[in-house]
């Protein structure tokens, strides 16, 4: 009688929970970009807090506050496009150098200011749309470059990480930006956030030449109209960026939180900041979750179904009048977006060519940053017009209506498989 032997543990599947550490192991490069990269977000969200805090202090103006929302939405959409042909022409580890170092300089000229007690909000203005430009250039480098340091199966585990980075520095960035100027003022908060980059430039300073690849590696010219025809070529990689337009223009709730907070919940800016703080929260659990995902080989699946949770998580929210309980569904709905993110990244970085993946990081970022606050302004004038109920219950199942018409449309997206990948 034979007896059956189990495979030897090596080769058995792991099953993970958390999430994968895999390229933070195996890649030394890339663990110093993460983790520069973590640190410098923590920082850049303590400044951006301490600028709209001094912006309040000099005029006593929400709408002065609110500027600095447009001052860094304008550039950041202008640039985005820009900045991702540039990161596909020239060197991208000079590129986030270059951008690195500028953001970084920014900030010591707002320590110096404070330090000098020049306080001008002229001046807060002009360093935030520079930020925002800075910004433009150095985010297309750094997410072109991933792909080049890691195995295309590590993608997903290291775009995992990378959302964990970010939601960690804007839920936990303000608290502490708050406490440090509370303490000792906006030039301790700005001065921190300078020292912040010293570790993303030495992460930038280690990597080796990343000029783009493709036409035998030459550099020279590139068109932001190439890309967008590209981009035109490529329905998987368009869908992409039209099932993420869906969840953010039609089901964000965000600017309804203040009246929310009020008429549901009977509570005040506690309430808000709960709200707030809630997707945030659901998103950071989701990174942290993150092990499952790189077995996951249906990627355009995984996006459909998790936009969809996003959709339906908001519609049902809309309908809650328990705030525990419309905490858990904005979490949920937090969740469902980290999903979708990382796997919405690892298949435009796996099925791009690489010296297109700068410009479709411009495209990126343009969507990232204009859809939420198109979003804004709908659910404001449906609430405006009818009541917040309609607007976020009827926004989140018009995503899943406009997310079920795209996937009938472009069927082949929900059969996208990561070992063949497809743009």
């Amino acid at each position: 009688m034979t007896r059956t032997t189990a495979p030897p543990p090596s080769t058995r599947p792991r099953r993970r929970i958390w999430a994968d550490p895999t390229p933070l192991k195996t890649s030394p490069d890339f663990r110093r970009l993460w983790f520069g990269g973590t640190v410098s977000s923590l920082g850049q969200a303590m400044t951006a807090l301490a600028i709209s805090l001094q912006v309040y202090e000099i005029t006593g103006s929400s709408f002065s506050v609110g500027l600095v929302g447009l001052c860094s939405l304008v550039p950041l959409v202008t640039f985005g496009l820009y900045g991702g042909a540039v990161a596909d022409t020239v060197d991208r580890r000079k590129l986030g150098l270059v951008s690195a170092l500028g953001l970084a300089a920014l900030s010591i000229a707002l320590a110096g200011a404070a330090l000098l007690d020049y306080h001008r909000v002229w001046l807060l203005y002009s360093i935030v749309a520079l930020q925002s430009v800075c910004g433009a250039l150095n985010g297309p480098a750094r997410s072109a470059m991933i792909p080049r340091l890691l195995p295309a199966e590590q993608l997903p585990a290291a775009n995992a990480l990378n959302s964990m980075t970010w939601t960690f520095g804007m839920t936990a960035g303000p608290a502490l930006g708050g406490v440090i100027v509370g303490w000792w003022g906006y030039q301790a908060a700005y001065l921190i956030d300078a020292l912040t980059f010293v570790a993303a430039l030495y992460a930038m300073w280690r990597l080796p030449t990343m000029k783009p690849e493709g036409a035998g590696g030459r550099t020279g010219r590139a068109s932001v109209l190439d890309g967008l025809r590209f981009l035109g070529t490529r329905p998987n990689i368009r869908m992409t960026f039209f099932s993420d337009m869906a969840a953010m223009v039609l089901a964000q709730p965000k600017a309804l939180f203040p009246a929310v907070a009020v008429l549901w919940y009977g509570g005040d800016a506690k309430t808000v900041g709960l709200l707030v703080a809630a997707p945030a929260v659901g998103a950071l659990l989701g990174g942290l979750l993150s092990g499952w995902q790189g077995r996951i080989r249906r990627h355009g699946a995984a996006i459909l179904l998790s936009v969809a949770a996003w959709g339906l998580a908001i519609a049902v929210f809309g309908l809650t009048r328990d705030l525990w309980l419309g905490l858990v569904f904005l979490a949920l709905a937090g969740c469902a977006d980290s999903i979708s993110m990382v796997f919405r990244t690892t298949m435009m970085q796996a099925a791009t060519p690489d010296d297109m993946r700068g410009r479709l990081q411009g495209v990126f970022i343009v969507v990232v940053a204009g859809g939420p606050r198109l979003g804004d302004f709908l659910a404001g004038a449906t609430a405006e017009l009818t009541s917040p109920t309609v607007a976020i219950t009827g926004g989140g199942l018009g995503c899943v209506l406009v997310l079920a018409l795209l996937a009938a449309r472009w069927r082949g997206f929900a059969r996208y498989d990561a070992r063949t990948p497809q743009a």
